[in-house]
This record gives structure tokens, C-alpha cells and sequence, in this order.
């Protein structure tokens, strides 16, 4: 097979065009993946998608114009190879970098520094990577009469390269295997292209030896990954998921989704509830219905599915589906924490949104809203139209209870209540201090219903069940709303900028 006419220092057009996908694609997986390393200390927010799609942003400029400039001064075969071999060893060092300065600097500072080191080590290997398509169009270039074909072809290939990384990493690869193991093996096959890419270009000895740096790099970068430490047992698709047995109870196991307490469960007794929060949605169910009279509940967030399993056992004859957008959580629930098997527990894998619309009408006796977290919320669940959706699912006297977390100055829970008040006209809130002072913040459970709903049986519930969480006064609930509160709505709802996490 004959060579195609071109100039004679250019690339066989199959390697450029494999060069140029494959610097792209680990690009973008290296933006991806990068997400979700640093979710276990700061969560998925609207910051730090910014923050890391902005620091990727940034080292593709920079690496195409430098790229550009050294093409101009060096000869880009003898550049490429040492290229590759650098971006692998800095894309396998961005793990155990993470994760063991996280672990160090402790959980008070793990957010901030999580954020940090991701910005500057995916930075570094994307900016590395970005050099090498304007260094490849450099060499393919036969004359000015081909530049725009040549630059069209192969910007066409780059950013083919990272749409496909994009969809294989998003659909495909972060639901099957760990985030570790996905940049392992970008790492990995960077590493082995820059070795094998000097034998392709047929150079000579001199050539084809690597700097011993950057074979230094590789193997203590390759040394790290093995000793760095784990921050979870299970990464799902959205979580990074640890199951902990409780010190003080066999049989207590308490379900951390990233770096937060998320839901706890008693193997032996589905009626125990130990977080505050729990009991009191429990007390308020209590007083919905007599004791042991069927419900249909529609949880909208599982977790460890602590109420589900608490109104199995208590409301034996009622219906409980729950939602739950994390196949993997349900799996640890299945698993690790003993989730029963019963077709009054129907577990549906889905969006809580997407699920409420396509819920019937007068569905529900009570809706639980417990998918918000400290550090992430999603936004459309929190929306005037989302708590209308609420409503029409409810039947007519039914309640609906939210678990809200926030932290002084209480913006995001000011303004989540100011929404559910807009659409349910009785609305009640308890609060771990009796007010909304925002000390100590935390858990705060919103109660809402279209008929007015029993305070008293629901104040004498909490102290039944030794909940160390008060009602707020009616007075107190308006002074806190205010007349200007921000209602949140599927066109504007700035939750993340609203939101104090804890810490």
C-alpha cells in the first residue's frame, strides 16, 4: 500500500488522525473523571462544575497556543512521544495526589483542598495533552493551498475525539467501572502511546529514548496509586458510598454517600429511627393517619431507605415506592444493608422529577422529600412547579414532608420555604433549635398540606420520641419569610449560590 503524497516529515494520516482523537478524548476524560474524584469532599455543585470545567477550558488554550509556538521552533516528532509519556504520568498522579493530601489536611479542610489539587492536576496533563493537535497539524502541513483542509480535517477528528470520550465516559464507563480505574487506564495508554510512538515514527536510537524523568514520573506516579487511600467501599454513579457498622450497635449500620451521614439503619429493627430528622417526618406521619392504617407514601430519594422500611413494619397493609436517581445505592441497599424483598417496597431507579410527573393524580397520602444533601441539592426538585407536582400527587388532606439541610444565614432554606408556602397554604416547619436563627443549622423538616395540619399532636409527637427538634412559631416563620423571599422556579433557582454547607 503506497504512502499518501504529502509532505515528507508529515505523520501517516491514520496516526495523526489516532494522535488527535486520542489527546482529546483523554482530555475530556480527564475532566469527567475529575468531577467525580473531588465528590467525596465537596460534592457535585454548580461551583465546581464551573471551577473544573473552567481550569479544563483554560489548559486546552494554553496547550493549543504553546503547542503552536514550539511546532514553529522544534521538530514535533521528536516532541510527541515524550508528550504523551509526560500526560500519562501526570493523569496517573492525579488520584493518589487527591486523595492522599485530602486525607492528610482532614475533613474541615478536605473541600477546599480537593478542589484546589483537582483544578491544578488535571491542569497540567490537559494542558500537556492539549500541545500535541496544533504540533500534528504543523506536520501535516504540504503547503498553504492545503492549510484549511489540513486544519479542518484534523480540528474535525479533535473534536470528534472528545465528543465520543464525553458520551463513553458519561454513559458507559463511570457505571461500570471505579473513577481510579477509568484515569488508570487513560494514564496507562497514554503512557504505552508515548513509548511506542518514537518505533512508529521508525527514529533513530537517540530518538526513541525516553527523558529518565518522565520514566521516574511514570513509576512513581504507578507507586502512589497503589498506596493511595480509599475514601469509600463502593463508587457508584453518583455517590462515593460507605456502609459503617455502629460501635455502640451490632446491628446498626449507618450508609456515608460521599463525605456526609446520609441515612442509618438497624438491621434488626426496621422502627428504629436514629436521626432527628427521621423521627420527626415519623411523628408528623403518626398524626396523618391512625396507627397501623394503610398509606401510600411516594419517597422521593432512597439512601439506606430508613423511613420505607420503618412504615413497612409500622403500616404493615400500606404501599411505599420509593425513587432513587443512584442505581449503586440501591445496590449497597440490597447488598450491604439488608434492603427486604417485598412488593409493598417498590424501588423504582429514576429522577424524582421525572417520576413526580408521571405520577397519577391523588396518588399519594403522604410524599417524602429527602434527596437533598449539605453540600448538593438538585435544583430542579426545589421549584415551584417541582412542589406543584407535589400537590397534584397528593390527595386531598395529604402531606408533604421535606427534609431541608442548610447553615446560617439560611438562604437556600428561606428561600425552599418561601416555594412550598407558595403552592401548599399550611405549612409548618421544625427545626433543630425551635427557630430560624441558623444555630446550629443542620436538618430542618418542612410540613405542608392543603388543610390545616395538627401542630399540637405533632409537637407532643417530637417529644414522644425523644426528638431534640422543635416546632417553629407561627410568628417566627413569618418574620423568617419575610415579605421579598425569593421563590424558586424552574427559570431561576440559584441554588448552589444559595446553599451554606456545613463546614
Amino acid at each position: 500500500m503506497s504512502r499518501p503524497v504529502g509532505p515528507p516529515h508529515a505523520l501517516h494520516p491514520y496516526l495523526a488522525a489516532g494522535l488527535v482523537f486520542g489527546a482529546s478524548a483523554a482530555v475530556l476524560v480527564l475532566e469527567i473523571t475529575s468531577l467525580r474524584l473531588i465528590a467525596p469532599y465537596v460534592g457535585i455543585t454548580l461551583e465546581t462544575n464551573t471551577a473544573v470545567i473552567g481550569f479544563a477550558l483554560a489548559a486546552i488554550a494554553l496547550g493549543a497556543w504553546a503547542g503552536g509556538r514550539a511546532a514553529d521552533q522544534h521538530d514535533p516528532r521528536r516532541l510527541l512521544g515524550p508528550l504523551l509519556l509526560g500526560g500519562g504520568a501526570l493523569v496517573l498522579l492525579i488520584t493518589p495526589i487527591v486523595r492522599f493530601v485530602a486525607d492528610w489536611v482532614g475533613p474541615s479542610q478536605a473541600a477546599s483542598v480537593a478542589l484546589l489539587l483537582a483544578a491544578i492536576t488535571v491542569f497540567a496533563p490537559a494542558a500537556l495533552l492539549s500541545t500535541i493537535p496544533p504540533m500534528v497539524v504543523k506536520l501535516q502541513l504540504a503547503s498553504l493551498s492545503e492549510t484549511g483542509s489540513v486544519v479542518g480535517r484534523l480540528s474535525g477528528i479533535s473534536t470528534l475525539g472528545a465528543i465520543v470520550a464525553t458520551f463513553v465516559t458519561g454513559f458507559v464507563l463511570v457505571a461500570v467501572i471505579p473513577t481510579s480505574v477509568i484515569l488508570l487506564g487513560t494514564g496507562g495508554g497514554l503512557v504505552l502511546a508515548g513509548l511506542g510512538l518514537p518505533y512508529a515514527l521508525r527514529g533513530s536510537a537517540a530518538t526513541r529514548r525516553q527523558p529518565a524523568g518522565l520514566l521516574s514520573l511514570v513509576l512513581l506516579a504507578m507507586g502512589l496509586g497503589v498506596l493511595a487511600p480509599q475514601p469509600c467501599d463502593t463508587e457508584t454513579r453518583y455517590h462515593c458510598a460507605t456502609v459503617v457498622t455502629d460501635p455502640e450497635l451490632a446491628t446498626g449500620r449507618l450508609l456515608v454517600l460521599d463525605s456526609l451521614r446520609h441515612s442509618y439503619v438497624d438491621l434488626d429493627d426496621p422502627t428504629h429511627l436514629e436521626f432527628s430528622y427521621a423521627r420527626a417526618i415519623a411523628a408528623a406521619i403518626d398524626v396523618q393517619a391512625p396507627a397501623g392504617q394503610p398509606l401510600a407514601v411516594l419517597h422521593i430519594g432512597g439512601g439506606a431507605m430508613t423511613l420505607p422500611r420503618y412504615l413497612l413494619e409500622t403500616r404493615p397493609m400500606g404501599v411505599n415506592r420509593v425513587v432513587e436517581v443512584d442505581p449503586g445505592v440501591v445496590s449497597v441497599d440490597r447488598d450491604l444493608l439488608e434492603l427486604p424483598d417485598d412488593a409493598r417496597l417498590q424501588v423504582t431507579v429514576g429522577d424524582g422529577r421525572v417520576a413526580l410527573a408521571l405520577s397519577a393524580r391523588n396518588e399519594a397520602d403522604v410524599v417524602v422529600g429527602d434527596a437533598f444533601g449539605g453540600v448538593a441539592v438538585p435544583w430542579h426538585l426545589t421549584t415551584r412547579e417541582a412542589v406543584g407536582e407535589v400537590s397534584r400527587v397528593l390527595r386531598p388532606g395529604g402531606l408533604y414532608a421535606l427534609n431541608v439541610i442548610d447553615h446560617a444565614p439560611l438562604d437556600f432554606a428561606r428561600a425552599e420555604l418561601a416555594t412550598v408556602a407558595a403552592v401548599f397554604e399550611h405549612v409548618l416547619v421544625v427545626s433543630p433549635s425551635g427557630d430560624l436563627t441558623g444555630e446550629p443549622g443542620g436538618n430542618f423538616v418542612v410540613l405542608a398540606s392543603d388543610q390545616p395540619l395538627d401542630r399540637a399532636r405533632i409537637a407532643a409527637g417530637l417529644v414522644d420520641r425523644e426528638t431534640p427538634m422543635s416546632m417553629v412559631t407561627p410568628a417566627g416563620l413569618e418574620d423568617f419569610l419575610g415579605p421579598d423571599t425569593l421563590v424558586l422556579t424552574d427559570d431561576y433557582a440559584p441554588v448552589d449560590q444559595l446553599l451554606t454547607p456545613y463546614g
